[in-house]
């Protein structure tokens, strides 16, 4: 195991994919293409039934891959870390990629800043194939992000990469959660410490195809669940709780209004008597 003292850190790249074959060898180029070279590359097959062992033979010899049983996003993402060698930990969603020095950058970063645990890069969006700005409110801030965070998820796991010692302070990704994992993970983090940005962008990422998570869940019923949890972590300090039990609340009022137009009765009851 190499570690930060280093002047060529080890770096682990997690990639979690299930039915990506169509995406998956792009993802797994743009590791292998980086200018550090000093990369542990574990993808986790996280139950897929299409051909993804088979686009994935030719990079055999470089590539550490895990299949699993279906389990979902955190749970193949969490095994990842359990495996990851390198002191420096980075994540890449099968349907993104990464510009050829993205790691190269972190790994720069993190050697002038030794206090750092996390940092993430600028990314592009590509949304049905066509270059797309994003919105004013996803606009990545850094520092104590936590109170924008609460509203919606600042932090991109594909641009993100941290030192292997934060898990031990707040923890892997919440398992139970289908969606908005990645939101619930970060806002720990932000609780706590500086989220860094580098303003280069380092990651092109793709949307609008339908066999994205999102399109799938009413996020903010698990951004609801995220931030029940949240208010039982005993780190927050009086004002971020403040802003979370607001945030809650605002969030159960707009889904539990939104259950009952639905003819959800019951469901939006419960939200609205949050």
């Amino acid at each position: 195991m190499q570690h930060m003292n280093t002047n060529h850190p080890l770096v682990t790249v997690i990639i979690p994919t299930f039915d990506r074959a169509w995406c998956l060898a792009r993802a797994v180029k743009s590791v292998l293409e980086q200018t550090h070279d000093n990369i542990e590359l574990i993808v986790v097959n996280d139950g897929s039934t299409d051909n993804t062992l088979e686009i994935l033979a030719p990079f055999l010899e470089k590539t550490t891959i895990i299949s699993q049983a279906r389990q979902g996003v955190s749970a193949a993402r969490n095994v990842g870390i359990q495996r990851a060698s390198g002191d420096l930990i980075s994540f890449l969603d099968s349907d993104d990629l990464w510009l050829p020095d993205k790691i190269a950058c972190q790994v720069d970063f993190f050697q002038k800043n030794p206090d750092a645990l996390i940092c993430q890069t600028e990314e592009i969006w590509i949304r049905k194939g066509i270059r797309v700005n994003p919105k004013k409110k996803h606009k990545k801030l850094q520092g104590m992000i936590f109170k924008p965070s609460l509203h919606l998820c600042l932090v991109s796991p594909s641009a993100v990469m941290m030192r292997r010692s934060l898990f031990d302070t707040v923890g892997l990704f919440d398992e139970e959660l289908p969606a908005c994992e990645d939101y619930d993970l970060w806002l720990r983090v932000a609780a706590r410490y500086p989220i860094h940005l580098l303003d280069k962008p380092g990651i092109i990422k793709h949307g609008g195809h339908p066999d994205q998570l999102s399109a799938h869940h009413s996020l903010d019923k698990y951004r609801i669940l995220s931030l029940t949890k949240l208010l039982k972590e005993t780190c927050l300090t009086r004002e971020q709780r403040g802003a979370a039990e607001q945030v809650l609340l605002e969030k159960a009022r707009i889904y539990g209004q939104g259950c009952i137009k639905r003819g959800k009765i019951e469901e939006g009851n419960h939200y609205l008597n949050l």
